[in-house]
């Protein structure tokens, strides 16, 4: 097939053409007596939107611990659940077993006196800027159903990821890099996605850069850098692939698919050049590497991902998510939460405290939580199972009211039964605190305008500043 503008020569002719040095000069003649070139300059999908009404932040920054961490052991603290321990319950909304105290003391901090477990010493330092959410729910107990509801606002249906229903509504501050960030997201659990577009234009979808418990220093994202062929080389040759992807929309006016690809190809271009100084994090002091843990091997991994994560959100990242796992304890509780706290404290403390420095805090949202929380009953003698019906989640910065514990389960931390935050209702908070109205942030897909949040969630204004 070949476009009414080009002359009659096959395409695959006219590729080889402007991979050789000796067409470089034909087909930049060409390619700027374009005329579907001029009217692509128009403004970029990607370009920053303004929201529907006045924002409260302007970034999103998501802690995503994977497999569940126990709210128990963590910012919900049950005194009836640690003198009951050991006794055997059942019936009414806890099955049949032992109830587990936690392992961990939970101390108040800060001037707010919020209740954090011993396993954040460092975190807990940063008390005041919290808003715990010891209420929240979902809707099934299962990890993959759990985390695809976490991310798209339903496991029954493949639907647009919270991060690129967010890069949808706002575009991002900078078109040289990707708008959505994902770090190390699991390759379970729903996999890609968690961080697709589905229905939306494919540009809106996340950029993954590494994997579950790789380093980051052996991490990059894919096809990066082109051995074969120079900068300029690679722009000849885009913009000749460019052109006939621009004569297929002329002809048939509409192809979604083919303007994503498009939009997508021109990032790619740009990224080449920016995205390696944003992740190559030499230039920062040893101060400030010592904040994020980089100088101890247990934490190291992960205050790489979150020095890396602030640097993005620096350069204008409209979404970036970093994730980390596993903390589906059945067993080994004591251990393997003790673990996993002690890789994710410090950074997590150093990044609060570098963003609040910089002034990033103020109009960046940040969010720690998993799929779902764990029981007060024992499992496997030391481990805890599911629950999808109260669990603690905590945000920070970017509109949110700090210092604060909103939400309550009961005695023993069963279910939420004072003010239940419902995830379609996190949702509808966490859009609504960048200026984005849930119920209007829509797109049109099978006969009907599609939303986030579908046709449920309320913004909890407790949350809000």
């Amino acid at each position: 097939m070949t476009s009414s503008f080009l002359p009659p020569i096959s395409r695959r002719a006219w590729l080889q053409t402007a991979a050789s040095g000796f067409g470089y000069l034909a087909f930049s003649a060409l390619a700027a007596s374009d005329p579907l070139r001029a009217a692509e300059e128009k403004q970029s999908v990607l370009a920053a939107k303004p929201p529907q009404f006045k924002p409260r932040a302007k970034r999103v920054l998501f802690l995503c611990m994977d497999g569940g961490p126990s709210h128990l052991d963590t910012f919900d603290y049950k005194p009836r659940l640690q003198r009951d321990n050991g006794k055997e319950i059942g019936s009414g909304r806890v099955p049949n077993g032992l109830l587990l105290a936690s392992p961990w003391k939970f101390r108040q901090h800060g001037d707010s006196g919020l209740w954090i477990s011993d396993l954040f010493p460092s975190l807990a330092k940063q008390t005041d800027k919290l808003c715990v959410i010891n209420s929240m729910q979902t809707d099934l107990p299962a990890h993959t159903q759990a985390f695809l509801q976490m991310h798209t606002g339903t496991a029954q249906f493949p639907r647009p990821s919270l991060g690129a229903w967010t890069l949808y509504g706002l575009g991002t501050e900078n078109e040289n890099v990707p708008g959505f960030i994902t770090i190390c997201p699991p390759v379970a659990n729903g996999g890609a996605q968690n961080y697709g577009a589905s229905f939306l234009p494919a540009i809106y979808q996340g950029t993954r850069i590494g994997a579950p418990n790789k380093p980051l220093t052996e991490s990059s994202v894919s096809n990066l850098t082109n051995k074969a062929r120079s900068v300029d080389a690679q722009r000849v040759q885009l913009d000749l692939i460019q052109s006939l992807n621009r004569a297929v929309i002329a002809r048939e006016q509409q192809q979604p698919g083919i303007e994503g690809l498009i939009e997508s190809y021109e990032l790619a271009f740009r990224v080449q050049s920016e995205l390696p100084k944003l992740m190559d994090i030499s230039g920062e002091s040893a101060a400030t590497h010592k904040l994020y843990g980089l100088d101890d091997k247990a934490t190291e991994l992960f205050g790489r991902q979150c020095l890396v994560a602030r640097r993005f959100l620096e350069a204008g990242v409209r979404f970036v998510e970093l994730c980390y796992g596993n903390w589906d304890q059945h067993n080994s509780l004591l251990e393997l939460h003790g673990k996993h706290a002690r890789a994710t404290d410090l950074p997590i403390a150093g990044l609060l405290h570098d963003l609040h420095s910089r002034g990033l805090l103020d109009d960046t949202v940040v969010v720690w939580g998993g799929e779902f929380g764990r029981t007060p009953y024992a499992q496997r003698g030391d481990g805890r199972d599911h629950n999808h019906k109260g669990y603690s989640m905590w945000m920070a910065g970017g509109g949110v009211k700090p210092g604060v514990a909103y939400g309550k389960t009961d005695d023993y931390g069963s279910e939420a039964v004072e003010n239940p935050v419902h995830i379609h209702d996190w949702h509808a908070t966490l859009l609504h605190l960048l200026g984005l109205d849930h119920e209007k942030l829509t797109y049109r897909y099978a006969g009907r305008e599609m939303r986030l949040t579908d046709q449920k969630g309320s913004v909890v204004h407790g949350l809000l500043a």
